[in-house]
């Protein structure tokens, strides 16, 4: 009765742990590209670049001289 208890507590992990990756997936495919967005403008400040938008979520980009950004190792 021992084992049949465990196969079957091994199974309800499993199928949490599924549930837990699936909700997790379609997170990403839903807030990914504003999480992209903000990944961006975070990189356009730090290089001293302006952010521009994208026409869609996560297409944004940064704009700039794009020469000098590198200056800082010379």
């Amino acid at each position: 009765m021992g084992l049949n208890r465990k196969g079957q507590t091994l199974i309800e992990y499993v199928l949490i742990i599924s549930l837990i990756t699936v909700l997790a997936i379609a997170a990403v495919k839903v807030f990914g590209g504003y999480l992209q967005d903000a990944i961006t403008k975070m990189g356009c400040s730090i290089s001293g670049e302006e952010y521009v938008k994208g026409e869609k979520v996560g297409e944004g980009s940064c704009s700039g001289d794009e020469t000098n950004l590198f200056d800082f190792i010379n």
